[in-house]
């Protein structure tokens, strides 16, 4: 019996009953963008990227090969930052950087680590000597 009941009600039911879906699913969609906006926040990077190290790394050794700083002080800090760097690097693409680390500062031993860790960046695909830059022997 449809005159049992008022007209407002049966417009009510009506209008819950199309429009539930539409709600539903707008409502999805708010709480499945809010979930992905903290996982992506959650998981952005810390620090610099990889590019801009890289890019760093090579501006330093450039330095390092060519003419030496006129003081110690200049030379010492350019080694010390390129380590610095060197080792970022290590850690973003998942390469040991535990004898650079672990060598006191200066000497020979430094150097050799320095060499070692070069070799394993290299290895692991980053040119730190890239063709075209100009700094490789003739």
């Amino acid at each position: 019996m449809t005159g049992d009941r008022p007209p407002w009600l049966g417009l009510l039911l009506y209008l819950s009953i199309t429009a539930m879906p539409t709600l539903l699913f707008w409502a999805a969609l708010r709480v499945s963008a809010v979930v992905a906006a903290r996982r992506a926040r959650r998981l952005a990077p810390v620090g610099p990227s990889l590019e801009s190290l890289v890019a760093d790394l090579r501006r330093l050794r450039r330095e390092m090969c060519g003419p030496p700083p006129r003081t110690r002080l200049r030379r010492v800090a350019l080694f010390a930052a390129y380590d610095d760097v060197l080792t970022d690097v290590c850690r973003v693409i998942g390469v040991d950087a535990a004898p650079l680390v672990e060598t006191a500062e200066g000497g020979t031993e430094r150097a050799f680590a320095r060499l070692l860790v070069e070799a394993d960046v290299e290895a692991a695909g980053i040119a730190l000597d890239p063709p075209g830059t100009g700094s490789a022997a003739a």
